[in-house]
C-alpha cells in the first residue's frame, strides 16, 4: 500500500469514527433534553454542563476532558451515551444533578448512587419568577446563561428585565446588545422584540421589558409575576434602605445583590459560606474578584494554614472608566481606559473575610486595571503556616481539588505554558489556577488565578439565586 493510500485510509478511518461519534452525541442531546424537562434531571462532565444544543460541544468537551488528568480513564461519548440511557430509564430519579464523568470514571456503582434519589413527587422542584433589575453587562450575560438551556417550566424562570424608561426604539437596541457581544461573541438563539407587548421573545420565552425609575413603583403582579426574586445588577443600591425598596414591590419576595453591600447584609460566596442564607430578603453576592479568590483561598487555608498575604487584582476595564481622559469622581479612573495601566482600590481581600471569617484583617488589596476588556487575573502572595514541599506538590494539590467533585464547577486548573487572558473568555469556573505560574520560597506561596469576570462570576449569582429560591437538588456523586 503506498504512502497516499494509506494516508486516505486513515483519513475515512478518521472520518467514519467522528461521524459515529455525531450520531451518539445526537442522541445524547434529546436524551438529555428529555431528563430536564420531565424529571428536573441536569447531567455535567465533571462539573461542566453538556450543551443540548450543539453537536459540536458535546463532542469537544469530551476531548477537553480526555486531555486533562482525572486520575481515571479518558470519557468517551459513548461511555457518556450508555450512562445516560441508564438515567433514562430510571423514572423514579427527580430533581438530580448528576455528574456522569464522575461516575464512569471513579467506576462507580450507579445503580446504587441512584438509589438515594428520591422518587417522592415534593422532590421535583417548583417554577421561581426571576426578574433582571438592569440589563448592563452582567443583566445580559445572565439572560444568556438563564435562557440558552432547554426550556423547562421548573426552576429559576426568567420573566422579566427592568431598565430606565428611554426614548423610542429601546426594545430594538436591547434586542441587539443580547445578540451580538464584541467579547462573548453571538447568541446562541433567536431574540424577537414583540413591540405590542413590549418585551422580547427569547428562543421562545416572552421576557416582559419593565421601564421604572424606582425599584417600589413597580406592580409585579400586574405582569403575572409573583414572589418573584429579583437580580440587582445595577450597582446603585447597596444597604437595605436601597434594596428594600425592591420589598416594597408588588410581587417580590427576595432580593440578590450583584454587588459587594454594606451594612448588615450577608455577603456570600456560593460553595464557601452559602450555607449561612436562611431566611435572608436581601443577600449580596460580593465582586467576581472575591468570588474568584476565596475558593482557593478557602482549601489553601484548610490544607497548609494562611498566616497573612497580600492579593493584587490585574483587572480588564470596566464601564465605570472612561474611554478618552475626562472627568471622574474617583482617582486615576478619569485617565483613558484603554490607554493606561489605572491602580485603583479594591474591596475584594477584606471582602474575603466576610465570607470567611478566619482569614479576616489577614489580607491586604489592591487592583490595576488594564487595557483588556474581559479576563482578569489575581495574584495570591501568601504566607503559609505549613508549607508544601515545593511548587510541584503545591500544583498537584490544587490539580486534585479542581477534579474533586466538591470544586471542580468553581476551580479549574490549566497548566499550559500557552495559556494567555482570551483562552479564558465564557470560562463558566470561577477562578483558574495558572500552575506554569506558581512561585513557592520556604513557607511565601505565590498563586495565580485567571477569571472571566463577567461569566465566571454570573454562574455564581445564579448557583446562590437557585438556594434563595428554594430550588435544591440531590448530587451523585455527593
Amino acid at each position: 500500500m503506498s504512502n497516499a493510500d494509506t494516508l486516505r485510509h486513515l483519513h475515512q478511518e478518521h472520518l467514519s469514527n467522528y461521524n459515529n461519534q455525531e450520531q451518539q452525541a445526537i442522541e445524547l442531546m434529546g436524551l438529555l433534553n428529555k431528563l430536564y424537562n420531565e424529571q428536573d434531571v441536569q447531567v455535567t462532565l465533571f462539573g461542566e454542563t453538556l450543551d443540548t444544543t450543539s453537536v459540536g460541544r458535546i463532542l469537544a468537551l469530551h476531548q477537553k476532558v480526555a486531555m486533562r488528568d482525572q486520575g481515571a480513564k479518558a470519557i468517551a461519548i459513548a461511555d457518556t451515551l450508555a450512562m445516560v440511557k441508564v438515567l433514562a430509564d430510571n423514572k423514579a430519579i427527580q430533581a438530580a444533578r448528576i455528574d456522569v464523568g464522575q461516575l464512569i470514571a471513579n467506576d462507580s456503582d450507579v445503580q446504587a448512587a441512584l438509589q438515594s434519589i428520591s422518587s417522592d413527587n415534593n422532590a421535583i422542584n417548583g417554577a421561581t419568577d426571576v426578574v433582571l433589575y438592569g440589563f448592563g453587562r452582567i443583566g445580559r450575560i445572565l439572560t444568556r446563561l438563564l435562557l440558552s438551556q432547554a426550556s423547562s417550566a421548573k426552576g429559576v424562570q426568567l420573566k422579566a428585565i427592568v431598565v430606565r424608561p428611554a426614548a423610542a426604539g429601546d426594545l430594538a437596541k436591547r434586542a441587539s446588545l443580547l445578540e451580538r457581544d464584541s467579547i462573548h461573541g453571538s447568541f446562541a438563539g433567536g431574540v424577537v422584540v414583540d413591540d405590542e407587548n413590549n418585551g422580547l421573545i427569547i428562543n421562545g420565552r416572552f421576557v416582559q421589558v419593565i421601564y421604572a425609575k424606582d425599584p417600589s413603583e413597580i406592580d409585579y403582579t400586574a405582569y403575572g409575576i409573583n414572589d418573584a426574586l429579583i437580580i440587582d445588577n445595577t450597582g446603585i443600591w447597596k444597604d437595605e434602605a436601597g434594596l428594600g425598596k425592591h420589598l416594597q414591590s408588588q410581587g417580590v419576595k427576595k432580593v440578590l445583590l450583584t454587588a459587594p453591600a454594606g451594612g448588615e447584609i450577608k455577603n456570600v460566596v456560593y460553595g464557601v459560606n452559602n450555607d449561612t442564607v436562611g431566611d435572608d430578603t436581601i443577600v449580596s453576592a460580593a465582586s467576581c474578584t472575591t468570588n474568584a479568590i476565596t475558593p482557593t483561598l478557602k482549601v489553601l487555608n484548610d490544607e497548609y494554614g494562611i498566616e497573612n498575604g497580600h492579593v493584587e487584582t490585574i483587572h480588564s476595564f470596566t464601564n465605570d472608566q472612561n474611554l478618552i481622559d475626562n472627568y471622574h469622581k474617583a482617582d486615576r479612573r478619569g485617565r483613558s481606559a484603554v490607554l493606561n495601566m489605572v491602580i485603583t482600590s479594591t474591596g475584594a481581600a477584606k471582602a474575603v473575610g466576610k465570607a470567611l471569617p478566619e482569614l479576616s484583617g489577614k489580607l491586604t488589596g489592591n487592583a490595576i486595571r488594564v487595557p483588556t476588556p474581559n479576563v482578569s487575573l489575581a495574584i495570591l502572595n501568601l504566607n503559609l503556616k505549613t508549607a508544601p514541599t515545593s511548587a510541584d506538590a503545591l500544583n498537584e494539590f490544587m490539580r486534585k481539588i479542581s477534579n474533586s467533585s466538591q470544586w471542580q464547577t468553581q476551580i479549574a486548573y490549566t497548566d499550559s505554558t500557552e495559556a494567555v487572558s482570551t483562552d479564558f473568555v465564557g470560562d463558566t469556573h470561577v477562578g483558574i489556577v495558572d500552575a506554569q505560574a506558581t512561585i513557592l520560597t520556604d513557607n511565601h506561596a505565590i498563586v495565580y488565578i485567571w477569571y472571566d469576570n463577567e461569566v465566571g462570576y454570573s454562574t455564581q449569582v445564579l448557583r446562590l439565586a437557585t438556594q434563595m429560591a428554594g430550588i435544591s437538588y440531590t448530587q451523585i456523586p455527593a
